[in-house]
This record gives structure tokens, sequence and C-alpha cells, in this order.
């Protein structure tokens, strides 16, 4: 089986109960490096680090676990509206050179609509998205090196440009989800890998192949990755134990307050999440699919299912994927410094590494970077 796996940085937080405070973990620096050596020892190309103002800022993050690690990638948010696409391109330029070309970027357009009312964002979701066409634009040119005049509704910049480039060559690569007609435009349009949360193998299917098609209307190829937990045993009875004990702490109030919390944001995304919920509930099996689990879902945004069973069962689910054009998992497990090492043993000796190249520029000395600028 081939694939490029990726961990994820529990940035707000981490335990082994979902929505309990029972065991949970100090948040620090020495924990996430712990997070990150142990998911670099044990084979993952690199880490998802999550954005929102429950999270610690992923650039920052990034920054701090670069010297912690050697070939480690940080997959970075990229947030269209909090920060600007100069100042955006400028900070992942550094970051890219000083992590010696280890970042890669995800743009973030959606979200809770609490998050972006307190960072001062009134826009409704489809002009967040036109908000992010120009982003991107802009982000994108500079990234590749050319001095950017732009003038539209949300940015205007004059000879903007970056003096420091990125150290990956044309630019680092660009990740992206979203379920909404005018995501899939904006990924067929820009970006390089399409990120799904772990919905069923055939609803994956449909946005796939609509991104294919918005991406051969500018004569571009995108590539996919899933992001989904995981919780992978050697029998498949010790992985559905490890799962319900994942949610045994939750009551039903609790539950019943988050599904409604989770409603209120305007993301597609969350909302096709949530459809999985109800309908799994009223089934009466958090099983929506053969070893496809939605009790993370129940109290937790954004991904919301988990690849749960014995290794040939795990690995089965994960060729269903591959076989539809997935080509990158990025997984996560509660605790997430104990689930590296269950992944790394017995999830990494069936996988055949498919990392992303990174490419490299000749980079000169400071006073040619001077030398060459225009006064």
């Amino acid at each position: 089986m081939e694939a490029s796996l990726f961990w994820f940085l529990p940035t707000y937080g981490d335990g082994r109960y979902l929505g309990s405070s029972d065991g949970a973990r100090r948040l620090d620096l020495n924990y996430l490096s712990q997070v990150a050596i142990a998911a670099e020892s044990n084979g993952f190309e690199g880490a998802l680090i999550p954005t929102g103002r429950s999270c610690l800022d992923s650039y920052m993050v990034a920054s701090a676990l670069i010297s912690a690690t050697r070939e480690f990638k940080f997959l970075v948010a990229l947030r269209p509206g909090v920060i600007s696409p100069t100042v955006s391109a400028r900070s992942g330029a550094t970051l890219d050179l000083l992590s010696n070309g280890r970042v890669l970027f995800n743009l973030v357009a959606g979200g809770d609509a609490d998050d972006f009312a307190g960072d001062g964002i009134w826009l409704n979701h489809d002009e967040r998205y036109k908000q992010a066409f120009e982003f991107v634009d802009i982000w994108n040119r500079l990234m590749l090196g050319e001095s950017v005049n732009f003038d539209g509704k949300y940015y205007k910049v004059e000879n903007a440009r970056l003096l420091h480039e990125a150290l990956q060559v044309p630019r680092p690569p660009l990740f992206f989800g979203g379920s909404s007609p005018i995501a899939h435009e904006l990924a067929g349009k820009y970006v390089d890998k399409y990120l799904s949360w772990g919905e069923p193998p055939f609803m994956l299917k449909e946005k796939i192949e609509s991104v294919k098609a918005e991406a051969k209307k500018h004569g571009r190829e995108v590539t996919f990755g899933l992001r989904v937990h995981i919780i992978v045993r050697e029998s498949e009875a010790e992985a559905w134990e490890v799962a319900n004990r994942l949610i045994s702490k939750l009551d039903s109030s609790v539950v019943e307050q988050a599904q409604k919390d989770l409603a209120t944001y305007d993301s597609i995304g969350q909302a096709r999440m949530l459809e999985l919920q109800k309908q799994a509930r009223k089934n009466g099996s958090l099983e929506i699919y053969p070893n496809l689990w939605a009790g993370v879902g129940l109290v937790r945004g954004g991904a919301g299912t988990a690849l749960v069973g014995n290794v040939e069962n795990v690995l089965r689910l994960m060729q269903e994927y591959i076989d539809i054009g997935i080509d990158t998992f990025v997984l996560s497990g509660y605790p997430h410094l104990e689930e590296t090492y269950y992944v790394g043993e017995l999830i990494m000796p069936h996988i055949k590494h498919k990392r992303h190249v990174v490419k490299t520029r000749k980079i000169g000395t400071t006073f040619d970077c001077i030398a060459n600028r225009n006064w």
C-alpha cells in the first residue's frame, strides 16, 4: 500500500477521554515536542497544526518545533481575513526558509461563527470564499516570486513582493478542504492537495470527482488527502473497546449541547459531519460504514470520524480510500503521543511511503538580497 502519512499536533489539549478533563495532558512545548518527535520516529512525514481560538498559534508552534525535529514537516494554517496575504506570505516564506523547506500550508476559509466574530470577521460563507480567492491569488503570486499589484473587493496592494523568498520551489505545497461548490472552485483553481474529513468512500468519491472537474477547467491536476482519526489494535475487540472508552465519560446533555453548537457553523463540511452523526444515532450504531466510527464527532468539531479496527480491517478501509484517489492520510488519535506508536508499530510496516518531494532554490547572501532591491 502506497501513501503519505501525516500526524496531528493537539494544540488545543490532549487526553484519554473526549469531553472530560480527567487525565488531561499539560499543554506546553515539552508535550508538543514529545508528540512531534514520536511521530517523526514512527515514520510520519509531518503533522497538521490546527487553527482557531481554542488552539495555540500554528506558526508559533511550528517555529518552536523546528529544532526538535530533523525532516518532519509542518502543515500550517492560512486564514484569509485574519491576516493579510502579504504578511502571511512573508511569515510563511520565513518559516520555510528557517525550517529548511519543511513547511506546507493549509488554507482555512470555514469554521466557527464565534471564532470569526472574535477575530472581527463578519462575512458570510460565500463572501469568505470570495475573499479567499483574492487572498490566494496574491499569496500564490508572491510565493512564486512575482511583484504583485492587485485591486480587488477585499484586498488592494501595490508593488508587493518577497525580498526573502521561500526555500521550496516553485512554492510550498498548498492544502485545502471545503465541501461547498465555491470551495471546489477554489480548490480546482489554486490548491495542490484537497483534504476531506472522513466520510464514507462513496460520499467522498463524489467530492473528488467534483474537484477534479474544476481543476480540469484550469488545466490543472489536484491530489487528494483524508483527515481522519484512527484507533488500531491487534484485535478488533480491543480496538472497539478503546473507541468506547474514549467517549465513556460523555453524558447526553454534553453531547446535545455540542451538537447544537456545531449546528451554528455555516460550514458545509461540518453540516455533512453532523448529518452522519444524526443518521448514526438514529440507527443506534456509531459505525457509519464498516470500521468507520462517528464517535469523535459527538462533541468535536471538524474531523468527526475514525478508522477503528484491527490491522487487517483498517488497512482494508485505507485501501478503499486509496482506490478512489486518496494518496495522503492526516491521522490523529487520543492521546496523540501513545497513538503514534500504535500506528507506527501496526500500520507503518505495511505502508510504502509516498513522500512529498521538496525542491529548493539556491539562496544568496544577505548582501545579494539587499543589493538586488528596487530602491
